[in-house]
């Protein structure tokens, strides 16, 4: 029997339509297009550096003496003798041979060599680093991008910035870098570092800017950038640019456990740097403003005592006696809410605000005291030299011991506590059992002046301030410990 072809035909499967393919050949050739498309929204950093790398320096330095130690970071030898024996035993030879760059390892008798490096700003060869990269230097050399090797004099430094300014001798139409603007800065942008870490020329570091602001221990008054660039010994005294090729910064420190870069590089914001250079360029030497206060950080149980919705300001612990401050009329227990009409979120803001003011000039600050808001008009003086003494006025008689339900014990201040401490009044603590003042933090040794925004003058001052506390809420309590003004929080 004869058939068809289409009966023998075997069956087949639908064929995919048109908008199919079309969608799956997209997929595919997005998927190759991805990698590429990502390499192009990451910055170039070639013309940057080619443009900008000339008037980055090489600053090498020779001295007879050792240099001061600054937490093994950088000067001279990066690492104290305890850090080194860290180190692996590579990084170990490297640092103590003899041809290490730092004339060999801590207690030698060899003239000490040291490096760094910075950046000329002017044509006429001014050059800024850190204090630290030049500190003792008995001979600094730089070395340009060209291998010229000029020497350089120190024109001044300023420790409190560890900024440094140098001048080449015979410095004539040289390259300069272009200064940027560090308070347009934002968290998040990235940032490129040039300079010689471990004595590797020109090497070129990049990252973004982790935070702005940034308060450490040793710099009250740097407002420091914090970035993840990678910084090494060397590095210091080095540019930050940002992308338009201006600076930015001044790189300057790194948070170390291991003596090397761990991704927290602080460099000092460029519109500081320069503020210090024309000053020491000018009168060869800088003078800050000054407060005259004490403060401390708002936490959350402070804001709730002193009435406050949310933890912000600055709170001043101790008005230093014959201070600007205390012309002004600031008190123990203001808390400081604006600056010059600028907020004041962390007490780390108020340093570098102060500072930045010229001395003579008058400052408007907007101050909480007793749950309400007012201005006061200060006349900045000028920051004293560190170790400065201020004055003090003689105690307060006071009567004998007593004790609280409050888990404290208190005395009168012996006489003689109370004249070197500057007091004019309060208890001494010299008992501490379970209760309030415990988990509050209260010590034996403490001398309280102030509970619940109420002085504290005497044991029945102290009697009479606790037998009127509330027991709803936080109450604040000033205490002064070896030496120093703080503000703790007690729940009755």
């Amino acid at each position: 029997m004869l058939t068809t072809s289409s009966q023998l035909a075997l069956p087949v499967r639908n064929r995919p339509s048109s908008w199919v393919m079309t969608w799956v050949l997209s997929l595919v050739v997005s998927l190759l297009w991805l990698p590429a498309a990502q390499a192009r929204d990451l910055p170039d950093f070639t013309e940057l550096v080619e443009d900008n790398s000339g008037a980055v320096v090489n600053i090498s330095t020779t001295s007879s003496t050792p240099a001061k130690g600054s937490g093994g970071s950088y000067p001279g030898m990066p690492f104290d003798e305890r850090q080194l024996e860290q180190l692996p035993e590579f990084f170990q030879e490297f640092f103590r041979g003899p041809q290490s760059p730092f004339g060999g390892g801590p207690g030698r008798s060899e003239p000490r060599r040291s490096m760094g490096s910075g950046f000329i700003v002017s044509s006429d060869g001014y050059v800024l680093t850190n204090n630290h990269v030049i500190e003792g230097a008995d001979e600094i050399v730089v070395r340009l991008s060209d291998r010229r090797e000029l020497p350089a004099t120190l024109v001044g430094t300023d420790p409190r910035s560890d900024m440094a300014v140098l001048k080449i001798e015979d410095g004539d139409d040289l390259p300069v870098v272009k200064i940027g603007r560090s308070q347009n800065l934002k968290v998040g942008e990235w940032v490129l570092a040039i300079g010689s870490p471990f004595g590797f020329d020109y090497t070129v570091t990049a990252g973004i800017v982790s935070a702005l602001g940034r308060s450490l221990p040793t710099e009250n008054y740097v407002p420091f950038i914090q970035t993840d660039v990678a910084i090494n010994p060397g590095n210091s005294g080095g540019p930050l640019f940002n992308l338009d090729g201006e600076v930015v910064g001044i790189n300057s420190q790194i948070y170390t456990r291991s003596g090397g870069f761990m991704g927290v590089s602080f460099a000092i914001p460029i519109d500081d740097a320069m503020n210090v250079f024309r000053q020491i360029r000018d009168k060869g030497s800088v003078a800050r403003g000054w407060l005259g206060v004490l403060i401390q950080e708002v936490n959350r149980d402070l804001a709730e005592s002193f009435g406050l919705k949310r933890p912000r300001g600055a709170l001043i612990a101790e008005v230093m006696s014959g201070s600007p401050a205390e012309e002004a009329g600031l008190q123990a227990g203001d808390i400081v809410l604006e600056y010059d009409d600028e907020g004041v979120e962390l007490s780390s803001d108020l340093p570098p605000m102060v500072g930045r003011t010229p001395v003579g000039e008058t400052a408007r600050l907007t101050v909480l005291r007793e749950g309400r808001e007012m201005t006061l008009n200060v006349e900045i003086g000028e920051l004293p030299e560190p170790g400065a003494q201020q004055a003090s006025a003689d105690p307060d008689e006071q009567g004998g011991p007593a004790s609280a339900p409050l888990g404290l014990a208190v005395e009168p201040v012996p006489s003689e506590l109370a004249e070197s401490a500057g007091l004019k009044g309060g208890v001494l603590v010299t008992g501490v059992g379970s209760g309030p003042a415990l988990e509050a933090g209260i010590r034996p040794r403490d001398v309280i002046t102030e509970i619940h925004r109420k002085p504290v003058r005497s044991v029945e001052d102290f009697r009479q301030v606790i037998s009127e506390l509330p027991d709803d809420r936080a109450v604040s309590v000033r205490v002064v410990r070896q030496g120093r003004a703080i503000y703790l929080v007690m729940k009755p």
